[in-house]
């Protein structure tokens, strides 16, 4: 019988069993988008595929010449359209959404460290004069992994800076509203999503917002209580990149799981890795505001977050269950404390685009 209970974090790997893949993937199809000026219809060709200036396994340089570039034009990817889910309160018939581990993938509970030619630290920030929420001692720390769950989560790019998310359905993203640079014409920029982003590297290729799911319009960079309550969206993309990555469940937070370390969280920082590396941390408490009912909640932690790491999921793992489920995402900070935000209204969220958009 499962829990409705989570596993503390330091307890995952005594009762989840990790499991080597089922079958082999060696490779898939995907497509790269380049947003060019030209003078009129494109005149593009291949000049070069080579391995010449690669590290990596069996990796590829492609090398195209545009012959009509158009000098000193700008060109932007389209943006989305944005649709508005209604609040729904606690008549949310479904509390949660199932994840999903590819039998290609192998099931990892804790990420795999960087090798030692990958690890390049970069200079500390100068954090003297900032309101920093990194509590001492940083327990974050940097992976590369590709494996499940690790591979779901990734960096999201958008005209109003880098964010972190994580996929939550074959093609679709959660991440934090306020990531999303919204139109006034209801619609949305561009949302680049690359999972497992790491210095550059792109294992599972990128993904691109066609639909943007919201319960609020959170715009920042300060964030009011009610925002707080409310910021997270669900990008649909352009392709199924869950096929190959996998993608985590969700669950509807409950005040029942304040102050007990449950959770963990990944995201991109901006200023320990310049946003190209992801961190990890294990071990956090979530605590629900008191007054805030838990279908759309804020909960205040004291996990070590830095700014490019909105977006990104706190999630923890259940007795039974083949795989995590996110229950909030990171929203904002101040001296004190930080906060994430998500409850069943999230969750409604998700099984809304998942509907409209399988």
């Amino acid at each position: 019988m499962k829990s409705s209970t989570p596993l503390l974090a330091q307890d995952v790997p005594q009762n989840i069993m990790p499991r080597a893949p089922l079958t082999r993937l060696d490779e898939a199809e995907i497509d790269l988008r380049l947003f060019v000026p030209v003078t009129d219809a494109p005149q593009v060709e291949v000049i070069e595929a080579g391995d010449k200036h690669v590290e990596g396994t069996n990796g590829v340089e492609l090398k195209l010449r545009v012959r009509n570039f158009q000098v000193g034009q700008h060109v932007f990817p389209a943006g989305s359209k944005a649709k508005k889910i209604p609040m729904i309160g606690a008549a949310a018939k479904t509390a949660e959404t199932e994840p999903h581990l590819p039998d290609h993938l192998p099931l990892r509970l804790i990420p795999k460290t960087m090798t030692d030619d990958l690890d390049e630290p970069l200079p500390e920030a100068d954090d003297e004069n900032q309101a920093t929420t990194v509590f001492s001692p940083d327990n974050r720390r940097v992976f590369c992994d590709t494996s499940y769950p690790w591979g779901t989560v990734g960096r999201v790019d958008t005209p109003v800076g880098i964010a972190s998310g994580v996929m939550v359905g074959p093609r679709h993203l959660l991440t934090a509203a306020h990531v999303i640079y919204w139109k006034r014409d209801g619609s949305t920029a561009w949302v680049r999503f690359r999972p497992a982003y790491f210095n550059g590297s792109t294992p599972f290729g990128e993904a691109w917002g066609v639909q943007v799911y919201y319960k609020y319009q959170v715009r920042g960079p300060m964030i009011d209580e009610i925002e707080g309550r409310y910021d997270y969206a669900v990008v649909v993309l352009d392709r199924r990149v869950g096929d190959l990555t996998g993608w985590m469940g969700s669950r509807a937070y409950t005040d029942e799981w304040d102050g007990k370390p449950y959770w963990s969280h990944i995201g991109y920082p901006g200023h320990t890795t310049g946003s190209n590396r992801p961190t990890y941390q294990a071990g956090i408490a979530l605590d629900g505001m008191d007054w805030q009912d838990d279908s759309h909640e804020s909960m205040a932690h004291r996990g070590d977050v830095w700014p490019s790491q909105s977006g990104g999921p706190f999630f923890g793992w259940w007795a039974g269950e083949k795989g995590p489920r996110v229950v909030a995402v990171q929203s904002s900070r101040n001296a004190r404390e930080n906060n994430a935000s998500g409850g069943l209204e999230m969750v409604h969220l998700i099984t809304e685009a998942m509907a409209d958009c399988p």
